[in-house]
């Protein structure tokens, strides 16, 4: 059993702090050469995690608050209250590749831990796919722009951005970039896809679409899926399809026809036109892809894939703390977005081991109730029924009698 059988004497919220292997952040604090004067590296992190199960409108509303849970706080591996300057000093002085490295590292650690974390339960995709399949898109998440210079993408308006390769297979990241808003998405698509092996599939947003990148990706044995933008000029060479078949109109083999452009991608491609359903509403779509032998249906259905990756920003968006930050410095706005996604993993490791049936914000939600209240974590969670049941109270809380109320 990953989490260990003494928790009924344990805080909620230190237990799922404690899922945290304990040499971690000391070691990445070495690597980055953080100075802990003002407020440790684990105080650091403890703090961050507890704004965002709180939903923190701000730095006092943290720091008022761990003060007065200074008794939990130091049962944490002996973790300490922050003042507000200290929080907003780490916040704005700590290298954010501290909660990036520490994010990775606790992911890679859960999937050694639990070999089923984050498997086939939440597959999305046609059976048929026996390749890892990605999809790559991005968020974007609202800043002030009368305070955040770093980030101002328009005249009176300011964002930082999530790139991210979310493998579909078992819904977690498997890479991401955090960003201003300004530049253009495809100029992160190369260190998006650099880790992609041969055989293994990437689903792009259109905003993606770069030829260098896309022939590179074909020269390394990578099967790619996207749209075709409006403006993209392809000259079909063969048709594979003499007339409409059901929802397929069309399938061509095509050449960019740009002499230009098609010094970047020299190679043939495929160029594929269905009748897909949008929202209940059928639509027509243009698709293109590197693979020849997958049927036209097929080819719809992984772009179809790739739309669940708005699920998961939707996930992390509506139900983590993205929607007030806690400082309006770049390091500050990248600490915050990395400690959300390590809350995501951390509370995806508890779905796994409880067998969690109910949605993603019930199980943050529920956690959140009780982060001071002293049970067993996972005979909390399993206390909510069988997956996919309704919710049947299995514990009753202690009431005081008061006559005349039933």
């Amino acid at each position: 059993m990953p989490v260990k059988s003494a928790g009924s004497k344990r805080a909620i919220f230190r237990q799922v702090c404690e899922l945290i292997p304990p040499h971690l952040v000391p070691k990445l604090a070495r690597k980055h050469e953080v100075k802990s004067r003002a407020i440790t590296p684990w105080s650091h992190v403890v703090s961050m995690l507890y704004g965002q199960f709180t939903h923190a409108i701000g730095l006092n509303d943290v720091a008022d608050a761990l003060q007065a849970n200074r008794a939990g706080m130091a049962a944490i591996r002996g973790a300490a209250p922050p003042s507000r300057n200290g929080l907003s000093h780490a916040n704005r002085t700590r290298d954010p590749k501290m909660a990036e490295e520490l994010f990775w590292a606790v992911l890679d650690h859960f999937e050694t831990l639990q070999p089923g974390f984050g498997g086939v339960n939440f597959r999305r995709l046609p059976r048929r796919f026996r390749r890892t399949v990605y999809a790559v898109d991005s968020t974007t998440i609202k800043l002030f722009a009368n305070c955040m210079d770093w980030a101002k993408h328009r005249r009176r308006k300011a964002a930082a951005k999530l790139h991210l390769r979310l493998n579909l297979d078992c819904f977690l990241p498997a890479f991401a970039i955090v960003d201003s808003a300004k530049g253009h998405d495809s100029t992160k698509a190369h260190e998006l896809c650099a880790g992609l092996k041969a055989g293994e599939i990437a689903v792009f947003d259109m905003a993606y679409i770069d030829y260098a990148y896309l022939f590179d990706l074909t020269e390394r044995g990578v099967f790619w899926v996207s749209r075709v933008k409006e403006s993209m000029k392809l000259r079909c060479v063969k048709r594979l399809l003499k007339k409409p078949a059901g929802r397929i109109l069309r399938d061509d083999i095509v050449l960019v026809q740009n002499p230009g452009k098609r010094k970047d991608y020299p190679a043939r491609m495929r160029r594929i036109v269905a009748i897909v359903e949008v929202d209940g509403e059928d639509r027509e779509m243009t698709f293109f892809t590197n693979n020849f032998e997958w049927a036209a249906s097929s080819i719809c259905d992984l772009y179809k894939a790739r739309w669940n990756i708005e699920t998961f920003f939707k996930q992390i968006k509506q139900t983590l703390h993205l929607g007030d930050f806690l400082g309006h410095s770049r390091k500050a706005i990248e600490w915050q977005v990395w400690t959300a996604l390590l809350m995501y993993v951390l509370l995806r490791f508890l779905h796994t081991c409880s067998d969690w049936g109910h949605s993603f914000t019930r199980l943050f939600t529920c956690l959140r109730a009780v982060l001071w209240q002293r049970r067993h974590l996972l005979d909390y969670l399993r206390s909510y029924g069988t997956a996919g049941g309704a919710f049947r109270m299995q514990w009753a809380p202690q009431q005081a009698f008061l006559p005349g109320f039933g």
